[in-house]
């Protein structure tokens, strides 16, 4: 795919807070009482605490994956950084992570922790399959650009006048 053909959608904190508030009431509807909320890292820190806040669950914990060689930059095999402390098989937990993309971190971390229910505001169809709920379905061939990638930046005003 070439520059050009490449797709963005870029994500704003107010969409992006309006779909971890969604999140958080289906979440609720179907798990009044769970163990505690277990972020993805790092995409599923943010939507992790947005929903921690809303469903007023104090106990978090993470999951640390890498699957990119950090000095290459190239997709390797997914590893474990950081393993969560109490979860066991994730059983009333509920893993969180910001999108669901290829399915390659879903599934590694799904076989970690199997009876967890997981949960992430975005999925593309490669990985759709993989959560137990998600907000918005976005095109394979779509790059997602959270509100953490972007910057805001000056623009000059149109008329040249002080």
């Amino acid at each position: 795919m070439g520059s050009k053909d490449v797709k963005y959608l870029t994500i704003s904190w107010d969409q992006f807070h309006r779909d971890a508030r969604t999140l958080s009431e289906r979440l609720m509807s179907a798990y009044p009482k769970i163990k505690g909320l277990i972020a993805i890292t790092r995409g599923g820190l943010i939507p992790t605490a947005i929903l921690a806040r809303e469903m007023g669950c104090r106990v978090i914990d993470t999951i640390c994956v890498a699957t990119y060689a950090q000095e290459a930059g190239t997709r390797g095999e997914p590893r474990t950084l950081k393993a969560p402390l109490e979860c066991a098989d994730g059983e009333g937990w509920i893993l969180v992570d910001d999108l669901v993309d290829s399915g390659v971190t879903a599934q590694f971390v799904r076989e970690k922790l199997p009876k967890a229910t997981f949960a992430c505001l975005y999925a593309k169809p490669d990985g759709r399959e993989l959560t137990d709920y998600f907000i918005t379905e976005v095109p394979q061939d779509t790059w997602v650009l959270f509100p953490w990638d972007t910057a805001p930046s000056f623009v000059p005003p149109l008329s040249k006048i002080d």
